[in-house]
């Protein structure tokens, strides 16, 4: 089965790329994995039997050891304590469940701190952080790297070739709770890295622009960390802080990751945070780890929190380049710490975990396994639940385990989406700092918009870094680019000529990657593939609205569509060069000025958005650019999820229902999940999923 279920509308179709799908995978889990943290060390050893029993009764097939466990293992520097864990791995092997070891990194011990004061990470405001919590140490400090080291490589030569290993994961969620450091090491860590990056002070005046405000350095030594300053800190040393921090997170991995490799040839991950892991650019991290691994919660406070899940699955899976990744963590229902935990209802664990699959990944992951009594996180969801055997959700982790042994037959298989979002974490981190036109202008918030949008229409998209091979790709959209490199924004004129659709929004090719602003004007580098040049920005005051209409052409469809409506933040003064304006605004700042444009150049087309777009009116843009791209769009019902993955000869198609009324596609197959065949006609009930199976069409 193709990505659509209807032929595609006419558009320029180029040569695809065929993609890299070469795979390493975590050692002897087939299938679909599954299981979750596992923490026996919260609980008596004559439990440990019991965990391992009911694990089996629930399908598991993989256990994570160890993430919060240095203080047991090594009680005192250098005195190890392992022949617990030995009888839990070795409970485990026994049970045929597989191990994924944790090093226990992310959980410093108090004798650490107590030994090493100097380690702590001290915040922006000079106060060192201790004991007494979760987090990590100052990742510039030598004192932790090493300890880091040094439990890793222990670990690794004790279990490096234990035959129930399936996979090493390298301390837990990087950069949470804290990223920033400002200790002494940070500072003195910070000069060597601008000093490697620039050579020169002089150079890093240049590239930072210092001469403003009198700020030009003079020596290495009087460069400092960002922290506080009487007014707004130079943008470019905050954006090269942010770089430095996430680079120094690395580091710390590849220390662990390389003293695991000394001992073990088993695949190494570390669990990334999709858009949530704010200080990790996860384009660069994804070439450090064997297998990509995600933690993803769903947002309570979002009445549609599934789009938001999707959309953290294709970014993983775009991340992993198309490979199959690892769930290693997500909730069976209510997490702990948000403001208000909202309970999954009944079926909404099963539809979110079988999202994740569709999407790519081999594993579905929970934290965790046994719900802990005592700490922060006792009133988090689990596996097994305070409430044990005789509870709804321990029901449906049984028979998610049936699920999942089910679609065994998806392993393996892959998403091949022909539209993509660039995303560049740099370019929100500039975009993100002060003094910009609007306090409302948020990448974020129009990265989730023109996702929603393409979800809407059902539409699966890869997400892409600017400066990527965009050849699989005939559509590609580009919501929120703040910063854009010149080269990179070369590449995609090339592309456009080449015959790509590219669809832009306001605020977008604005600066370099030093956060100085493109010579020639705002969104210089993308003007000839747009056909526009931006005079000025207009932004709108709090609460303001202004409106579109049409623009001008009798025959033009969207113009009709735009007409009238209504939008908020944000406007722009274009200067058309050989685009067409579809859609003008009506008053406000601009009164008769472009709003939405449309150009041809080459074999392709470049679209800018002048406008805060959302709902009917974004998807109409997308609805038009994809006809451009001949892409097709299609409508099954109200929150209806269709994505397919391609095995080897056959096909998967997903259907997740996330709405309140049944859905019907007419198609043919046999649903994996049921055991039916499916003979031209399939009902999926509101709240259910289906995997229908087809052999793939020449």
């Amino acid at each position: 089965m193709d990505d659509t279920s209807t032929p595609a509308p006419p558009g320029p179709r180029r040569q695809r790329r065929p993609r890299d799908t070469a795979q390493v995978w975590a050692t002897g889990l087939d299938g679909i994995a599954y299981g979750g943290d596992y923490n026996p060390e919260q609980w008596p050893e004559e439990t440990w039997a019991e965990d391992v029993r009911l694990m089996r009764e629930a399908g598991v097939t993989f256990a994570t050891v160890g993430v919060f466990s240095w203080v047991l293992m090594e009680p005192r520097e250098g005195e190890l304590h392992l022949d617990w864990l030995d009888r839990v791995i070795d409970g485990l092997h026994a049970a045929g469940i597989r191990v994924v070891l944790s090093t226990p990194t992310a959980g410093p011990p108090a004798w650490l701190y107590a030994k090493y004061p100097d380690a702590r990470v001290v915040t922006r405001d000079g106060v060192a952080l201790g004991p007494g919590s979760r987090g990590a140490m100052s990742p510039s400090a030598p004192a932790y790297r090493e300890a880091c080291r040094r439990i890793a490589d222990a670990l690794a030569a004790r279990y490096g070739s234990h035959p129930a290993l399936a996979l090493w994961h390298v301390h837990n969620e990087y950069g949470v709770p804290v990223s920033e450091d400002f200790s002494v090491h940070a500072r003195h860590a910070f000069r060597d890295w601008l000093q490697e990056r620039y050579d020169t002070v002089d150079e890093l005046n240049r590239r930072w622009g210092t001469l403003f405000w009198g700020q030009r350095y003079g020596a290495w030594d009087e460069v400092e960390p960002p922290g506080p300053a009487a007014s707004v800190v130079n943008a470019a040393h905050q954006l090269d802080w942010a770089r430095f921090t996430d680079h120094q997170l690395r580091a710390c991995f590849r220390i662990e990751r390389d003293a695991i490799r000394q001992h073990s040839d088993v695949p190494v991950t570390t669990n990334f945070q999709g858009f949530n892991g704010r200080p990790t650019d996860l384009w660069a991290w994804a070439d450090e780890v064997d297998i990509v691994s995600n933690d993803h919660y769903l947002d309570a406070a979002d009445p549609r929190n599934h789009v938001t899940l999707a959309q953290a699955a294709d970014l993983v899976r775009s991340v992993a380049a198309g490979r199959p990744w690892f769930l290693m963590e997500h909730s069976t229902s209510a997490v702990n710490w948000q403001p208000r935990n909202v309970a999954k209802l009944p079926g909404e664990m099963r539809r979110n975990s079988l999202q994740h699959v569709a999407r790519g990944s081999d594993a579905v992951g929970f934290f965790q396994w046994r719900a802990s009594r005592v700490g922060v996180e006792k009133f988090h969801s689990t596996m097994l639940p305070h409430g044990g055997t005789g509870t709804r959700v321990w029901r449906e982790v049984v028979e998610l385990g049936a699920d999942l042994r089910r679609l065994a037959d998806v392993h393996g298989s892959v998403v091949r989406p022909r539209v993509a979002i660039l995303w560049d974490w740099e370019s929100s981190w500039a975009q993100g700092l002060e003094w910009r036109p609007s306090v409302d202008l948020d990448a974020d918030e129009r990265r989730d918009a023109y996702y929603r949008a393409l979800f809407d229409e059902d539409v699966t998209v890869d997400f892409a870094h600017p400066g990527a091979d965009l050849s699989a790709y005939d559509l590609v959209v580009a919501p929120a680019l703040y910063l854009l490199r010149a080269d990179h924004a070369a590449r995609l004129t090339r592309w456009v000529e080449d015959g790509g659709t590219l669809v832009v929004s306001y605020f977008s090719a604005i600066v370099d990657e030093d956060d100085a602003l493109h010579p020639g004007g705002f969104g210089t580098p993308l003007r000839e593939a747009l056909g526009v040049v931006v005079e000025e920005f207009t932004p709108l005051r709090a609460g303001e609205r202004v409106h579109l209409s049409a623009g001008g052409s009798a025959d033009d469809a969207l113009g009709d569509m735009l007409d009238g409506t209504a939008v908020d933040v944000w406007a722009e003064d274009l200067r058309l060069e050989g685009a067409r304006a579809v859609a003008t605004f009506r008053d406000g700042p601009v009164p008769g000025g472009p709003a939405v444009t449309r150009h041809a150049h080459g074999a392709g087309h470049g679209w800018y958005v002048a406008a805060r777009l959302d709902g009917v009116a974004l998807r109409s843009v997308l609805r038009a650019a994809a006809h451009d791209a001949g892409v097709a769009t299609r409508r099954i019902g109200d929150d209806v999820e269709l994505v397919v993955r391609h095995g080897t000869t056959d096909d998967f198609l997903f259907v997740v229902n996330h709405g309140a009324a049944a859905a019907t596609l007419e198609l043919t197959g046999h649903d994996l999940l049921t055991g039916m065949d499916v003979d031209g006609r399939l009902v999926v009930p509101a709240g259910d999923v289906a995997v229908v199976r087809s052999e793939r069409r020449p």
